[in-house]
């Protein structure tokens, strides 16, 4: 029992570094991306919907809020594109390291209007579809939890390592570049005093020629 306390701590404490969930607004016809840094081989879900404006919330959203969304990968091949939606979801594992953008485009409406979006956006959690386990395999419901969890922290482990190799990589960035700074600093200070000699040689040199020393 003990452990497993544990081990739902740490999911609570890990679940925000590999999450992005918020709540924008975009004008009519405006566009807003929001980018996220994806390792290779990793799964990334998103979800997002348009906020009903009206009181009555089981009326249909009017068809000015209705938004077009688009989610392409780092050189900008698009996986997913959906147009007048109020809401959507996109799932994909991406095959390389790096940004991954997902796009919402609101409709053009005179006068304007403001649409508001809740998104959210997870990675490097694996979605693997674990209710068709146990019903194959006729795993109970506890058996079933404890799996959720041990893939979860699988994934909090994986997202740890990689934070890790960002970082080493970072670092040797930084120094490499404060090496390349004291190089060049060298180099113009090495420039300065011989121009400043070469100056100094030139004129001690006419002033000898004209006997003015």
């Amino acid at each position: 029992m003990i452990r497993a306390m544990l081990v739902v701590i740490l999911i609570e404490l890990a679940l925000p570094l590999s999450s992005e969930s918020l709540r924008f607004d975009i004008r009519s016809g405006e566009t807003k991306c929001i980018s996220e840094d994806i390792r290779s081989n990793s799964m990334t879900r998103g979800t997002y919907h348009v906020i009903n404006p009206n009181e009555d919330q089981d009326q249909p959203l009017p068809y000015s809020h209705l938004l077009s969304a688009k989610v392409t990968s780092t050189h900008g091949y698009i996986i997913q594109s959906a147009k007048g939606v109020e809401k959507g979801e996109f799932v994909f594992t991406a095959a390389e390291q790096g940004d991954y953008t997902a796009c919402f485009t609101a409709r053009d409406h005179s006068p304007l209007i403001t649409l508001t979006i809740d998104f959210e956006w997870r990675t490097s959690v694996q979605f693997k579809d674990l209710v068709n386990i146990a019903k194959k395999g006729k795993v109970d419901e506890m058996e079933l939890e404890l799996r959720k969890m041990h893939e979860t922290v699988n994934s909090i482990h994986d997202e740890m390592f990689y934070f890790r190799e960002r970082e080493e990589e970072l670092e040797e960035l930084t120094q490499e570049t404060t090496t390349k700074m004291v190089c060049l600093s060298f180099v113009s200070l090495f420039l300065g005093f011989s121009v400043a000699g070469i100056q100094f040689w030139y004129l001690k040199t006419f002033f000898h020629k004209r006997k003015l020393l």
